[in-house]
């Protein structure tokens, strides 16, 4: 049966809006979930360690926290307009900014030209970090997509009945033979197909829905 507890996908209202609030605690956790492990991947992707990873996490989550919110009697600094700009522009840029940060806070020893060791015939660990601007926007881009797929997926789980996303879960994810998922839930192939159709209908109407919202 469908999570009584979690609102319906046409009723819930826009995450960015709702992360204008501060005192929205849901929906800034929402945001976390979603976008934390985009942020932190990107970081390490660019060569950051684990704990500045963690920091570029929370000062891009700051960052969006205080960009986004409207001081009494003002604009917020950033305002959702696909004209002007996206969000997935804005985060971007953010991420990029703070994981620059955390390679100037190693200093100047990351920025030696490469040495070669001669006794062991490799590159210093200094000179092996990567330049996080290399391709990484086309690396934070094919993450971003991924993230929005995970995020509609989630949300289209909490919608609908359990049997039908667990049709979705064997079946699609898992790779299931059709015959095997029918005998396993107690359904017939017919079940199954209808069912998996409806689950992949709706994950695409709610990807295009998040992609509107902050794409």
């Amino acid at each position: 049966m469908a999570a009584s507890a979690q609102p319906s996908i046409k009723t819930r209202r826009s995450l960015l809006s709702r992360i204008k609030d501060w005192d929205d605690r849901d929906g800034w956790q929402q945001f976390y979930d979603t976008y934390s492990h985009l942020i932190f991947g990107a970081a390490l992707g660019a060569g950051l360690n684990h704990e500045e990873a963690e920091e570029v996490l929370q000062e891009t989550v700051l960052t969006v926290a205080k960009k986004l919110r409207a001081d009494t009697g003002q604009e917020p600094a950033f305002k959702y307009d696909p004209a002007k700009g996206s969000f997935k522009s804005f985060l971007l840029h953010t991420t990029r900014w703070k994981i620059t940060d955390q390679f100037r806070k190693r200093g100047p020893l990351v920025r030696k030209p490469a040495r070669r060791d001669t006794r062991t015939n490799r590159t210093p660990t200094e000179a092996r970090i990567p330049d996080p601007n290399n391709d990484f926007e086309i690396k934070f881009d094919q993450d971003y997509r991924q993230t929005i797929q995970e995020a509609a997926l989630e949300r289209v789980k909490h919608s609908v009945k359990a049997k039908h996303y667990q049709v979705y879960d064997l079946y699609v994810t898992k790779q299931w033979p059709a015959a095997k998922v029918a005998q396993v839930l107690g359904l017939n192939a017919a079940q199954v197909f209808v069912a998996k159709h409806r689950i992949i209908a709706l994950i695409k109407k709610e990807v295009q829905r998040l992609q509107k919202e902050v794409c």
